[in-house]
């Protein structure tokens, strides 16, 4: 099989075992990357930037590493990284007219660290802009197409690493999850797409939309690819005052276990009449799955998950106000020609420079930050916070983990949004909890709707389970059969 033929399918693991044997080199493995990862991206625009002779440079370094018997893990293996994770030399963008010329001076924590496997970068991916949307179609520079219906929607915000992932532009890719930027699109493009515990990775770097929610995670082809990239970037960072030392060493430790004698719950109210027959089905039939590899099943409840949107968009919003107020023209972004005064120039920037979603979200941001509504908005999302927490500590008392949908439908027509902008927001219901409390997610795929769009489920599990929850997606994906992107 040649090259060009591998990649379509190869994953991670796979790719860095083949290196480490000299079946290729890196510097034909980043190339072949990079030729399909072009010519794709006039279908998907699921690429930004692309880092093309820094990535060659990158790969032959890597060659010198393996020829010397010196590979780690991912070294020589080509990764993207989405356009809010801030790379030296590369431009990060947040797909936003207002950083459209930002060129950090310095790594993200994470890139850093992939750089100390030397990964190879490939590129920077497309996104909602500053990660606020579902759909990846508020981006600066264009929507970002699925893989699997080029008419539909990838899902967002890290939904051009996603499509990336499924139409093998790369082998993976790192996203950022705020309300379930990693996973909804993980979903919607069939790949899979792991959600760290908070804390469980350095946000240092990560250009931030709700600092409280925020958490870089890890998209690929399979839960065990999320885990090789997950080791790379874990652990306490002293540059983020929120990172944790991880109570484990290896994510991929429990990666052979399987589900035998697990506890998974079934919260009955994702299971409503907002999810659609086609996604209830196929969670219900993973749920079966699981059941049959020898785990419990019960049916568990989270009574106050009819509060977590109103929440999660109360805080997140009134969070990306503040950490988007310093974007004003004069400190930093986009600068307006237009104004004669400091404030007309602060007000025109923020004008030109911001798009609709991001402008509405910092609106309703301030509006829940101001007096007298503090008390009435904010703070009382802040009490459904600690509730949620609360219930989902509860369920977990008796569960190991929990399944639910990832999405309540699968990927819909480019454009649909526009006119249903609080169906869009409602749609977040299944994947905010895992944000709001805290906890580690992962989605995969668990079947295919009647146009052959894929469906995922998600399994969230306790603080700093990963192990166990990656081993138990693993352990279904090697059950289920999945079928490719149309690309």
């Amino acid at each position: 099989m040649s090259l060009k033929e591998l990649i379509k399918t190869a994953t991670l693991k796979e790719l860095s075992n083949r290196l480490k044997n000299k079946d290729f080199s890196s510097v034909e493995l980043t190339a072949a990357y990079l030729e399909r990862a072009k010519e794709l991206n006039q279908k998907t625009n699921a690429f930004i930037t692309f880092n093309e002779a820094e990535a060659l440079k990158e790969a032959k370094k890597a060659d010198e590493q393996i020829a010397k018997g010196e590979a780690q893990t991912l070294t020589g293996t080509p990764i993207a990284v989405k356009d809010n994770i801030s790379t030296k030399n590369l431009k990060t963008t947040c797909a936003s007219k207002m950083l459209e010329n930002n060129t950090p001076i310095f790594d993200a924590t994470v890139v850093l660290k992939l750089k100390e496997q030397s990964a190879v970068i490939l590129g920077k991916t497309n996104m909602d802009e500053f990660a606020m949307g579902s759909t990846s179609e508020t981006s600066y520079f264009g929507a970002v197409r699925n893989p699997y219906d080029l008419s539909a929607v990838s899902g967002g915000s890290s939904g051009g690493s996603a499509a990336a992932v499924a139409a093998a532009q790369c082998p993976a890719a790192l996203g950022s999850d705020t309300g379930g930027s990693v996973r909804q699109p993980a979903a919607f493009c069939g790949i899979t797409g792991l959600k760290p515990t908070y804390s469980a990775v350095s946000r240092y770097g990560l250009i931030a939309f709700a600092s409280s929610l925020d958490q870089i995670g890890t998209m690929a082809k399979t839960a065990e690819d999320c885990g090789i990239l997950l080791n790379a970037i874990m652990g306490k960072d002293n540059l983020d005052a929120t990172s944790a030392a991880t109570p484990f060493s290896d994510s991929l430790s429990e990666i052979n276990r399987g589900v035998k004698g697990l506890k998974i719950g079934l919260p009955k109210e994702f299971f409503g009449d907002a999810i659609s027959e086609e996604v209830k089905v196929a969670v219900f039939k993973a749920a079966e799955t699981y059941k049959n590899m020898g785990a419990e099943i019960v049916e568990v409840s989270l009574p106050d998950l009819k509060y977590a949107v109103a929440a999660y968009y109360l805080i997140s919003s009134a969070e990306a106000a503040s950490n988007l107020s310093r974007f004003d023209g004069i400190k930093y972004g986009h600068r307006s020609e237009i104004g004669e005064t400091y404030e007309e120039v602060i007000k025109n920037s923020r004008s030109e420079g911001f798009g609709k979603e991001v402008k509405r979200r910092i609106m309703l941001g301030n509006y829940a930050l101001s007096s007298g509504y503090y008390d009435a908005y904010y703070n009382k999302a802040v009490k459904i916070r600690q509730k949620l927490r609360f219930e989902m500590d509860e369920i977990f008392k008796s569960c190991d983990l929990i399944l639910t949908p990832t999405t309540p439908t699968t990927a819909y027509k480019l454009g649909a949004g526009d006119k249903t902008l609080t169906k869009i927001y409602s749609a977040d219901i299944c994947t905010v909890t895992a944000n709001i409390a805290g906890l580690p997610a992962i989605s995969t795929p668990c079947g295919y709707d009647a146009a052959g769009l894929p469906i995922g489920m998600s399994l969230v599990s306790k603080a700093f389970a990963e192990p166990s929850l990656i081993a138990a997606a693993n352990a279904f994906e090697k059950q289920f059969e999945r079928r490719g992107a149309v690309l």
